[in-house]
C-alpha cells in the first residue's frame, strides 16, 4: 500500500506540469463539458498504458533506439500541427453551452487525446524515469511491484485529470462563447508551438544522421578500400 500511494503521488506530480494533453483537455472541457475533457485524458492514458506494456515486454531498447525516436519526433510534430491548426480553424465551432446537447462524439475526443499523447517527450519520460523504476522492480524478488508502480502512477494521473476537469467545467459556466473561442485559439497556437519544437528536434537529429553518414562515406570508407 505504501508503494502504491507513493507512486500515486508521483503520477500526480508528473501530470501537474502543463503539456499537450492538458492543453487539449482544457480546450475540450471548456467547449463541450467535463466528460469530453476527461475522455481526452483517457486517450492520453491509453498511450501511457501501451508504453507500460511495451516496457514490461522488454521493448525498452527498441523504443530508445535513435531511429525510432527520430520517427516519433516527426509523427508527433505532424499530429500536433494538425490538431493545433484544427483548433484555430474551428475555434468558434462546436461550443456547447451548459445544459445543451453536445454534438461532438466521445470517440473524436478520445482519438485527439491519443494523438496529442504520441510524442517523443512522453516516450522519453517513460523510458528514463518510469523505465528505470520498473526495471529495478522487475529485477527484485517481488516482480508484482511492477504492477503496483504502474497502477499507482496511472491512478495519480487519473486523479489529476478528474480534478482538472472539475475546475474547467466550473469555469465553463461563467465564460461566454467569445472567451472560449479565444481559449481554443490560444490552445491551438500552443500546440503548433510544440509541433514546431518537435519538428526542430527531428531536423536536428536528421542532420546528425547525415553528418555521420558524410563522415563515414568520405573519411572512414576510403580507408577500407
Amino acid at each position: 500500500m505504501t508503494l502504491f500511494l507513493t507512486n500515486v503521488l508521483l503520477g500526480l506530480s508528473i501530470a501537474l506540469p502543463v503539456g499537450t494533453v492538458t492543453i487539449e483537455m482544457t480546450k475540450q472541457g471548456l467547449k463541450n463539458g467535463f466528460l469530453h475533457g476527461w475522455v481526452v485524458g483517457l486517450g492520453g492514458m491509453t498511450v501511457d498504458l501501451l508504453l507500460i506494456v511495451l516496457l514490461y515486454s522488454g521493448l525498452a531498447s527498441v523504443l530508445s533506439a535513435p531511429f525510432i525516436q527520430l520517427i516519433m519526433w516527426l509523427i508527433g510534430a505532424l499530429f500536433l500541427l494538425y490538431i493545433g491548426y484544427d483548433s484555430i480553424k474551428h475555434a468558434d465551432h462546436d461550443i456547447t453551452a451548459p445544459g445543451e446537447h453536445v454534438k461532438k462524439s466521445f470517440a473524436s475526443s478520445y482519438v485527439n487525446g491519443i494523438f496529442v499523447a504520441i510524442s517523443p517527450s512522453n516516450l522519453i519520460f517513460w523510458l528514463s524515469v518510469f523505465g528505470t523504476v520498473l526495471t529495478n522492480s522487475l529485477q527484485s524478488s517481488h516482480s508484482f511491484h511492477f504492477l503496483l508502480i504502474a497502477a499507482g502512477i496511472l491512478t495519480g494521473i487519473l486523479i489529476h485529470d478528474l480534478g482538472l476537469m472539475t475546475i474547467v467545467s466550473g469555469t465553463r459556466k461563467v465564460l461566454n462563447q467569445l472567451y472560449i473561442k479565444w481559449v481554443s485559439i490560444a490552445a491551438g497556437c500552443i500546440l503548433i508551438g510544440f509541433s514546431c519544437y518537435f519538428l526542430y528536434r527531428f531536423i536536428e537529429n536528421l542532420r546528425m544522421y547525415f553528418l555521420c553518414f558524410y563522415i563515414f562515406y568520405n573519411v572512414l570508407y576510403p580507408l577500407f578500400i
